[in-house]
């Protein structure tokens, strides 16, 4: 009887010790900071997000002000065009600006006329400190 006492109390001793680093252990899990989940890409967001749009201006603002301008499609707005970017670049989006480039008419060679297309263009900021590579080898 008294082996079964002292059994007992040693259990009790060790459940008494591993309890507290179990709750050291949980509380470092939460402290870390968690990288933003975004989600996956779907085939929508693809369809939202054509490509980068690439000129000198677009270029002087993805460098000084960390701004990336992309060709979007016609029919999508400023929710879908941010939640698309997020998910493809995993990166945290703060504003988006849409603008609608109106088609021209042109003359090609003085005599013939032609058209340029018209298109739609976002300008999305990205959180300071994060960046995004759309020239990837």
């Amino acid at each position: 009887m008294a082996d079964e006492v002292k059994v007992e109390a040693q259990v009790e001793e060790t459940k008494a010790k591993k309890a507290p680093a179990k709750k050291a252990a949980k509380k470092a899990v939460k402290e870390e900071p968690k990288a933003p989940a975004f989600g996956k890409a779907t085939a929508h967001d693809y369809e939202v997000i054509k490509e980068p749009h690439i000129t000198e201006k677009s270029m002087g603002l993805m460098q000084n002000s960390n701004k990336v301008t992309v060709r979007v499609s016609a029919h999508t707005n400023k929710v879908e065009i941010k939640l698309a970017f997020q998910r493809i670049f995993q990166v945290k989006v703060d504003d988006v600006k849409v603008i609608n480039q109106v088609g021209k008419t042109t003359t090609r060679g003085g005599r013939y006329q032609g058209t340029i297309s018209g298109f739609k263009k976002a300008i999305v900021t990205i959180h300071e400190g994060e960046a995004i590579d759309l020239f990837k080898e």
